[in-house]
């Protein structure tokens, strides 16, 4: 049994307020429109693909798409446009999707043709998380509660000769989708279990959303020299050793290098910037301390640390056996897993200030993302 793909895109999609069509948005390097027919090509199941298209937007779209798709004009409602698109269609499963909703995954498409075929129809529907009200101007009139709510996705999938047979009796009537159309002449259609993911793309935080990155990173790296009557800090921590590290705060190296690597992730300032070395209120400053400020910083940017790895260069003290705690401090701080946290250390076998053991540098490597 052949299966046919109507597309609709006959629409304005004024919500999103663009120029032109949001179907012609550009996301990694590809339209839309030409993500959305990718979805449903690659699957492998569709014999014929026929696109709804505006009278303003019909010559680019079927430049856009070539001949591998029919392009047919739509009508001023998506009803109109989708029985205009299944004048075109000669048998078989007959699926409908937004031309907006580009990541329909083959599951949610096997699926609706799979149940189309075995009992006329297929709506895909996801339950609602929400509880669901009707409001009328302005204030709420009844709730509908969220025990078998669903909220209706696409694609839609019918037998031909049912969905046509539902369309041809429409006068000038308008639905909200095609499985209402099914329902107001047929049974009620059956569903199939849609996916978060599926969303149509409606509004401009929706587009904004597919162009900001999920992920960042940040590098960060710190020196301070070693003199007398200091203590050595290190992650937090208090090293057992002759010498400490020189500085206007506690001078801890690695917590220093970790808040850079952060800031500079989100594109902000240096540590100097913020916590300036000549401020009195950061004399002698617990830098663990320091490191969960920029962490809260990190936080109002919409981000959150995701893993971090660190190099302490380190003449002596010998400090591996104080790697766990390290791993312990740092992780607590960023709210992240100590798994999250690698930490290596090396010597410059006695080259340079820090050979010489006149000073301690870390150089540190960071992950965020955005948070939700």
């Amino acid at each position: 049994m052949k299966t046919t793909l109507i597309l609709a895109c006959a629409g304005k999609g004024a919500r999103a307020n663009m120029e032109e069509n949001k179907l012609f948005f550009s996301y990694n390097g590809k339209t839309i429109l030409e993500h959305t027919l990718f979805a449903f090509s690659k699957t492998g199941l569709i014999d014929k693909i026929i696109v709804t298209a505006s009278k303003k937007d019909f010559s680019k779209i079927q430049e856009l798409l070539g001949e591998a798709v029919t392009v047919v004009l739509g009508g001023d409602t998506r009803t109109q446009s989708v029985k205009n698109a299944l004048a075109l269609v000669d048998g078989g499963v007959v699926l409908i999707h937004d031309g907006a909703r580009p990541f329909v995954s083959k599951r949610i498409i096997t699926e609706c043709i799979e149940k189309a075929r075995e009992h006329g129809s297929a709506i895909t529907a996801i339950p609602s998380s929400n509880t669901v009200c009707k409001v009328e101007n302005g204030k709420i009139v009844s709730y509908l509660g969220k025990d078998g709510i669903y909220s209706v996705q696409t694609p839609q999938a019918f037998l031909f000769e049912s969905i046509k047979q539902a369309y041809d009796k429409l006068d000038n009537q308008t639905f909200n989708d095609d499985g209402e159309v099914y329902l107001n002449e047929f049974s009620c259609p059956y569903v199939v279990l849609g996916e978060n993911k599926n969303v149509k793309l409606t509004y401009p935080e929706d587009f904004s959303a597919l162009t900001e990155q999920p992920f960042r990173v940040g590098e960060g790296f710190d020196c301070h020299k070693l003199v007398e009557n200091r203590k050595l800090i290190l992650a937090g921590e208090t090293i057992p050793h002759d010498k400490g590290l020189l500085g206007h705060s506690d001078a801890d190296v690695v917590c220093h290098a970790v808040m850079d690597a952060l800031l500079s992730a989100c594109g902000l300032r240096d540590i100097g910037y913020y916590f300036p070395d000549n401020d009195p209120e950061y004399l002698n400053a617990n830098s663990l301390s320091l490191l969960r400020r920029v962490v809260e910083m990190v936080l109002e940017q919409g981000y959150k640390a995701k893993s971090v790895s660190l190099c302490i260069m380190a003449e002596k003290p010998k400090l591996s056996k104080f790697v766990p705690i390290f791993k312990y401090n740092i992780a607590r701080a960023l709210g992240i897993a100590e798994s999250e946290v690698g930490i290596s250390l090396t010597t410059l076998e006695g080259l340079g200030f820090v050979g010489r053991e006149e000073g301690i540098c870390t150089r540190v490597s960071c992950i965020i993302e955005k948070s939700c």
